[in-house]
């Protein structure tokens, strides 16, 4: 049965009370809705980062002791010329209704023209670029020696004349550039840049000795530049040869030899006997081909550093390997922070040459220092477009050494400083065979310091297990891992108690982390920079200000957050900062060379007059290994 309505009509509403009449009246009111607020919209500001906080105040329009207030807010300590990231600039200028815009940098705009990508018409074939690696005394440089003398001599003639860490081979089927890097410590920096800048790699194997933690390791640095792998099986003719055990070991590291059913191009040779060679550099070829290398030979040209020297009377000579484009005599180039331009280039042979083109190795002079193995090199169209981008290179590396060392991955080292002076690195490593632990311990040997301690607490072949972690998390230590993977469980302990767990396929990275781990952990060295100099002519004695020194800057300048030295007769005397800076009345931040000014020392009022006031300012290095 339906209910009634409880007011049959409605158009006849129960009487309201009148003390309830303004209530209902209010509620009968229908809700005004109001309009959405109009969305911020944030003023774009386009910024070159980093930003020191001066330039970021005037490009704001506020006094640079505000913005500094406000990054101290942020937990942020900062003085005027102190270069800021995009994190905290992003910070501050939201709070004037600004978002950031990162305006392309020197870098950008100078090699701008090198990151436009080549069109198909424009590439033309270019021969390989090659590096044998292996295990020290397995004949790698035996082996280059021996084409060197067969091919080299044959196809020029008189020879080589001189060795430049590259040469090139001219054969009737093609042309290799190969480049004979140093090697003779295990895992050298060298050796993993030359796997970075080849395109075949040749694994040379001795034939008695078999795979070595050397090889090894020029597998890995082959694989993770993606570089094809030739192995080259040396001293076949020694007695102790045993071709097929090496095979056998290849095969066990995923480098199985075509006759046994892999894809490794695999030749025995002898470096002594000269056997092999031919079918090697044959194999090479044929590899060379199956890569379609190709290149841009019409455009400016870039490449890399393979060595660099000081050669006497004639200054800087850097050898240099063209990957793009043709590097052309009197041409404007920069190499990390050094430039120049080339004013004389001379091939593998000596012989002086005007232009260079894709793979070709050749050494160059006019560079302005000598940049490190690895480097890149662009040509530039202007001098002055190559000389500010190496000196803002230059400051950028200046500012990073000052800065506080920041720890890699591993923040929270510094809360495994232990009493006194020694700190204590504590490591737990797992790896994928014997012979890689070896050589990791072997090469972190290498980074122990008087002030650091590495402790390998556990070591032990295969993954990362939550025994490990537990372990870690009962000692505070790092744990490594080295072509190992890491359990679920582990997994867990990890991320549950914060542990550091870190994988490498490559030993040389891992070595790379731990010594900048050590290196994040060395107290940074301290250094005077120089600023100025000033001559003390007299000495007031004022009631409020105390003893003011009325002064000539006879050098450089005086900031008044400078830090000085009081020499009276050549001899320090004091040691401090200046608490007060004028000029007349007026006090200033800075007095530049010529000028007078009035100077209080903080907490020292025995000036006389013809005492001399050196400013400087102290930077913090961050040491090096």
């Amino acid at each position: 049965m339906a209910k009634e309505p409880l007011f049959p009509n409605p158009q006849v509403k129960p009487p309201v009370k009148e003390d309830l009449k303004p209530a209902v009246a209010e509620a009968g009111k229908k809700e005004e809705i109001k309009p959405a607020a109009p969305a911020v919209t944030l003023k774009e500001i386009e910024l070159e980062l980093p930003i020191t906080v001066k330039d970021l105040a005037v490009r704001l329009q506020e006094k640079p002791s505000v913005v500094i207030k406000m990054l101290m807010g942020l937990g942020v300590m900062a003085g005027i010329n102190q270069s800021l990231g995009e994190a905290e600039t992003e910070k501050i200028c939201l709070k004037y209704g600004c978002r950031v815009k990162k305006a392309p940098g020197k870098e950008e705009l100078v090699l701008g023209a090198h990151q436009q990508e080549d069109r198909q018409e424009d590439l033309k074939s270019c021969s390989a670029v090659v590096t044998f690696m292996g295990h020290v005394d397995h004949g790698k440089t035996s082996l280059l020696d021996a084409i060197r003398k067969t091919k080299v001599a044959e196809s020029e003639h008189g020879g080589i004349t001189q060795h430049i860490g590259a040469y090139r081979v001219v054969l009737p089927g093609g042309e290799i550039t190969f480049l004979d890097t140093p090697g003779h410590e295990a895992f050298t920096a060298m050796r993993a840049r030359g796997a970075r800048i080849t395109d075949i790699v040749v694994l040379v194997v001795a034939a008695d000795d078999g795979v070595m933690p050397q090889t090894q390791e020029a597998i890995d640095h082959a694989r993770a530049a993606n570089v094809p792998i030739i192995v080259a099986i040396n001293k076949v003719d020694r007695p102790q040869a045993n071709i097929d055990r090496v095979k056998k070991q290849l095969s066990e590291l995923g480098l199985a030899a075509e006759d046994w059913g892999g894809k490794t191009i695999t030749v025995a040779v002898s470096a002594k006997t000269g056997q092999g060679i031919d079918d090697l550099l044959e194999m090479i070829l044929l590899e060379a081909q199956m890569l379609e290398l190709k290149s841009n030979p019409h455009r400016l040209a870039r490449g890399v550093v393979i060595e660099a020297k000081m050669a006497q009377g004639r200054g800087p000579v850097v050898t240099l390997l063209v990957q793009n484009g043709t590097l052309h005599l009197n041409q404007n180039i920069i190499v990390g922070n050094f430039y120049g331009k080339v004013r004389a280039m001379f091939n593998d042979r000596g012989v002086s040459v005007v232009s260079a083109g894709p793979s070709l190795p050749i050494e160059a002079l006019g560079i302005s220092g000598i940049p490190e193995p690895g480097e890149q090199f662009f040509a530039i169209e202007e001098e002055k477009q190559a000389k500010e981008l190496a000196q803002a290179r230059l400051e950028k590396e200046r500012q990073s050494q000052i800065r506080e060392v920041k720890r890699i991955s591993l923040e929270d080292l510094h809360a495994q400083i232990v009493a006194g002076k020694i700190k204590d690195l504590k490591l737990i490593i797992k790896a994928d065979v014997q012979g890689s632990l070896e050589a990791i311990k072997n090469t972190l040997d290498k980074l122990n310091v008087s002030e650091i301690k590495l402790n390998i607490i556990h070591t032990g072949v295969g993954n990362i297990n939550n025994s490990d972690a537990v372990l870690a998390m009962a000692s505070d230590a790092l744990v490594l891992g080295f072509n190992v993977t890491c359990d679920e469980l582990a997994k867990e302990t990890a991320a549950k108690e914060g542990l550091e767990v870190k994988i490498y396929n490559i030993i040389y990275e891992l070595a790379s982390d731990i010594k900048a781990a050590v290196e994040g952990m060395l107290e940074p060295k301290i250094k005077k920079v120089f600023l100025g100099r000033a001559e003390v002519r007299k000495v007031f004695k004022l009631s409020r200000a105390g003893t003011v020194a009325g002064c000539f800057v006879t050098k450089g300048k005086f900031n008044r957050s400078a830090s000085v030295s009081l020499l009276r007769n050549g001899q320090p005397v004091f040691e401090g900062k200046i608490s007060s800076l004028k000029r007349f009345k007026d006090d200033v931040r800075e007095v530049a060379e010529g000028f007078e000014c009035g100077m209080a020392l903080a907490g020292f009022d025995q000036l006389l007059e013809g005492d001399i006031i050196e400013a400087y300012e102290i930077e913090k290095i961050a040491r090096k290994l």
